[in-house]
């Protein structure tokens, strides 16, 4: 059945924010995001790097920490103010989901918790403000990316998922089902007015497949892949250039130097009025991910990255989906 979003949530979720990432080497890692995907670095320290897109004002959307073991930490979310994180705090203790407040440097009030899935997540209402380079056309660099945009991930239980984040306000956009019925494979979720801030489909999680930048132009990702190759990263193109049919966004997906996956796109949709209903696509439709062009690799359907002491589950519903190397007949 498909979830109903509850028009009063009990507090209010504002956008995709920032997302903290756990790597093995951080030189490597700024470099790599720096200058092959192209963001903003404001600031290091001995064992971690912040960055942001260019039209960012905020401290920071990606936090790089250095680790042993590659992860992916932590998926932040904006609340819109300091009093929606004690309406935060009281709606997990009603509802028995375990959470902290912690000290992040450069951010207000943080709420760390997991949601019903696995997914570790954190909500902040504030972040130090830096300057906006977006019109800072001669630092522009690789694709450019403006802004963090939104997350997919991984879980064994899309329906579970996605009635929870509804719960809290979210708006599902699209969604993929099994041919002829509402049974949820993948939810595309929103709350600040364009196709998704955060996503989930059917597989192996929790898991984070990707997080995601808005870039300026179609060209933009054009002059990514051409960066890409010049800088010997030919190789982590992971999928793309293509087109989506959910979302209608151009994209290309990069893998960094411990093969976290990071999306650039371009040209998604408006999803703001309240009566518009979300698009469903069949399962088994293969446009759904690729509009034109072959289908994906086995690795970017079936490779993404663990979160630290969360146990990785089968999913409930079983999938084959057809790959590239299906395609091409290679076995």
């Amino acid at each position: 059945m498909l979830p109903v979003t509850n028009p009063n949530p009990p507090f209010q979720i504002t956008r995709a924010s920032h997302v903290t990432m756990a790597v093995t080497d951080l030189a490597k890692s700024r470099d790599f995001y720096r200058d092959v995907v192209g963001l903003v670095v404001t600031e290091e320290t001995s064992d971690a790097i912040y960055l942001r897109g260019l039209e960012e004002a905020a401290h920071h959307s990606l936090i790089l920490e250095q680790s042993d073991v590659a992860q992916a930490r932590r998926v932040g979310l904006r609340v819109r103010s300091e009093q929606d994180i004690v309406f935060a705090e009281r709606f997990f203790k009603a509802n028995d989901i375990e959470f902290q407040r912690v000290e992040r440097d450069h951010q207000g009030p943080t709420l760390q918790f997991r949601d019903p899935v696995g997914t570790l997540m954190e909500f902040t209402s504030e972040m130090d403000v830096v300057e906006r380079k977006m019109q800072r056309y001669d630092e522009y660099r690789s694709g450019a990316p403006q802004r963090i945009d939104h997350y997919q991930v991984v879980t064994y239980d899309v329906q579970k998922a996605t009635d929870f984040w509804t719960s809290l306000g979210m708006r599902m956009s699209e969604y993929t089902a099994k041919d002829g019925t509402d049974e949820l494979w993948g939810s595309w979720m929103e709350v600040k007015g364009n196709t998704h801030d955060l996503v989930f489909t059917n597989g192996r999680g929790p898991r984070l497949h990707h997080f995601a930048f808005a870039v300026p132009d179609a060209t933009s990702l054009i002059h990514a892949a051409d960066v890409a190759g010049a800088l010997g990263a030919g190789n982590e193109i992971d999928r793309g250039p293509g087109r989506h049919g959910i979302s209608n966004a151009l994209f290309l997906y990069l893998r960094d130097p411990d093969q976290h996956r990071v999306e650039l796109f371009n040209t998604h949709y408006q999803f703001i009025d309240l009566e518009t209903p979300p698009i469903r696509w069949d399962v088994t439709d293969p446009r759904r991910a690729q509009l034109w062009g072959m289908p994906a690799s086995r690795r970017w359907f079936f490779e993404a990255s663990e979160f630290p002491g969360e146990e990785v589950h089968e999913p409930l519903l079983t999938a084959n989906p057809d790959t590239l190397e299906d395609y091409l007949g290679i076995h």
